[in-house]
């Protein structure tokens, strides 16, 4: 193609203004910034223009073409970014799919939260009050700690508390315990970027007490201690126990951390679910600061949260970047409501979700599948063999990573001309989407994780064929 011709094609792409007066922008005008809906087709029409010069056969889209394209995309603008989605991974708290689901008292308590409400205001006194007493008396009465205070996830608990106890001094932690949490998010880095030197002791598979002592003799200031909560160490292996690091910090006079990860209030090897530290068990070892997570095991909002002995909470609440890594009034609402379902532990698994999908017997899930699998097989007709089969499903997040709890999963088995990954996109652009597992082939639709049925059912059976 000449240069010639390639200008003359360019010179055919509508003007700005035939665009802009185009009957469909000219309703969605009324609702969008005159100068972004300019810059939105601006941006349509420079995508054409590297079209148009790099490929010969392709024409010039009319001003009826550019304003359907730029329509389509201006009302993407309006829809919400975060969009529910039913979750059939069979990975209950699932990082990617915002962990744990909120109860009904913690959405409601987000509502309420929303307006003006009484964040850092003492109603009894009429002056500033602080945050954390939105939360603060909950968590000592649910783990018997002395005071507690929240942040914005567990990552910041743990960097707040090692940076106030230990900024610039060594910090003690057996190479067994050094963790990566997700995305390359590592303990070292963490103890690290918060003003403390790294002090390893003892092997991957085996740490002793002697191994601690020495590190203190050699100058080490904090001893920390990390449940490896997305990894076990088994075999030829030991570790010491939080109660004897405790025993060995009040000899040296030296502050204790725990860092429990996913933060169990009750005991959750009930549920199938072995290993898992309670916060109270930890507060009751001694440890003068207790770190966990608000949205796994718990049930409840991102958050971090730290408990223990005032003195240390109070230098905790000190720290310059205790303001940079709070919780804002939404969490805190949510995450007030999600600790009140624990003043109730018999109906936990009525009022948490996290609980109710833990508990969930193999009678219930077969009776959501017979619900399912009508719309479910209708929906895969000409596209996937439907067969319903026994699964495993896990705790997610990090949490308890060599449990899997007994389920059950639709298989769907692409038929000739379609793919699991095919199916696996359809079904993502239902309403909801639903997300699924890919898996030797097919596509498992594990259904522990299902809270409302009667959404799943919708989707399917709204679904165009």
């Amino acid at each position: 193609m000449t240069n010639a011709e390639s200008l003359q094609r360019l010179a055919a792409l509508p003007a700005v203004y035939e665009i802009l007066a185009h009957p469909r922008l000219e309703v969605l005008s009324a609702n969008i910034d005159h100068d972004l809906l300019v810059a939105g087709i601006q941006a349509r029409l420079a995508f054409h223009r590297e079209v148009l010069r790099n490929g010969p056969h392709h024409s010039p889209p009319s001003a009826d073409e550019l304003a359907q394209e730029v329509a389509l995309e201006v009302e993407k603008w309006h829809a919400p970014g975060l969009e529910p989605v039913i979750n059939l991974t069979g990975t209950l708290l699932h990082t990617n799919l915002g962990r744990a689901p909120l109860s009904a008292a913690a959405i409601a308590a987000l509502v309420r939260a929303a307006g003006s409400v009484n964040l850092e205001y003492d109603l009894d006194a009429g002056k500033r009050g602080d945050r954390d007493s939105v939360v603060e008396a909950l968590l000592t009465r649910l783990t018997g700690a002395e005071a507690a205070t929240v942040v914005n996830n567990n990552a910041a608990a743990l960097y707040l508390a090692l940076n106030t106890l230990a900024n610039k001094r060594r910090v003690v932690v057996s190479r067994g315990e050094l963790v990566e949490i997700g995305a390359s998010f590592r303990m070292p880095d963490i103890i690290r970027a918060s003003g403390c030197r790294l002090m390893e002791v003892g092997t991957t598979n085996r740490t002793h007490l002697a191994d601690y002592r020495q590190a203190l003799d050699e100058g080490g200031q904090l001893l920390l201690k990390v449940h490896t909560s997305n990894y076990r160490v088994v075999g030829f292996a030991s570790e010491v126990s939080l109660a004897e690091l405790v025993k060995l910090g009040r000899e040296r006079n030296v502050p204790v951390v725990a860092d429990l990860g996913s933060g169990a209030l009750v005991d959750v090897s009930r549920y199938g679910v072995p290993d898992e530290p309670l916060v109270q068990d930890a507060v009751r070892a001694g440890a003068d600061l207790v770190t966990f997570s608000g949205d796994k095991l718990l049930g409840g909002p991102q958050s971090g949260v730290i408990v223990g002995r005032s003195p240390f909470i109070k230098r905790v609440k000190r720290n310059p970047m205790k303001r940079a890594l709070r919780c804002d009034k939404l969490v805190l609402g949510a995450l007030d409501a999600t600790l009140a379902a624990y003043l109730s532990p018999q109906t936990l698994e009525q009022n948490l979700p996290t609980y109710r999908m833990l508990s969930r017997s193999l009678a219930e899930i077969e009776t959501l599948a017979r619900q399912v699998q009508p719309p479910l097989e209708r929906w895969a007709q000409g596209r996937a063999k439907v067969e319903l089969l026994p699964s495993r499903a896990q705790v997610g997040s990090g949490a308890a990573p060599d449990a899997t709890l007994p389920s059950l999963a639709f298989a769907l088995t692409p038929l000739k001309g379609s793919s699991a990954t095919q199916l696996a996109r359809a079904l993502r652009q239902l309403s909801p989407p639903v997300i699924g597992r890919l898996h030797d082939g097919g596509l498992l639709l594990d259904l522990r994780a299902l809270l409302d049925p009667e959404r799943l059912i919708s989707a399917l059976s709204e679904a165009p064929p």
